[in-house]
């Protein structure tokens, strides 16, 4: 039987319908809100491609249970982490460091990177490389990663 959810997802409160309250929050968030910005990877949370923020917290949105977000829960996607056309720091480190190749990880780079960033002012190579260890890139940008995330930190 369907389902009404409120979420609040980039500072909006937004109503959807679904038919599984346990459906991941990846789908909603895609299929229910026309939100492209979290990909769908491994749908295993082993990737990081549909990372997004939950009360700052970042969590793989494919296998985060819908039922798991209350209404007063702040969601955030790679599309509300900028303040209208202002780049939030991270999203303007990875454009400055040319830290993109294929994109497809790139969403969850960022995300991963910038909740890891608001707990850590000053992160060394050594925490930068721990922290998105379990954010997959195939392309081989990952000095450039590191560059960009060091540099929206500040110790560029």
């Amino acid at each position: 039987m369907a389902e009404r959810k409120t979420l609040n997802v980039n500072g909006r409160s937004r109503t959807i319908t679904v038919d599984d309250p346990d459906m991941p929050l990846l789908y909603a968030l895609r299929e229910n809100l026309g939100l492209d910005g979290p990909l769908f990877g491994c749908g295993l949370a082993q990737c990081g491609a549909c990372t997004v923020h939950v009360d700052g917290k970042a969590v793989r949105a494919c296998v985060h249970p819908l039922s798991k977000v209350g209404p007063a829960q702040k969601v955030v996607t790679i599309e509300g982490l900028s303040q209208g056309r202002r780049l939030h720091p991270v999203q303007r480190a990875f454009v400055e460091e040319q830290a993109v190749q294929c994109g497809y990880c790139t969403s969850g780079m960022i995300m991963e990177s910038a909740a890891f960033l608001a707990g850590n002012k000053k992160p060394t190579d050594a925490d930068i490389k721990k922290a998105l260890a379990n954010n997959l890139c195939r392309c081989g940008v990952h000095t450039r990663i590191v560059r960009a995330v060091k540099r929206a930190a500040g110790v560029a």
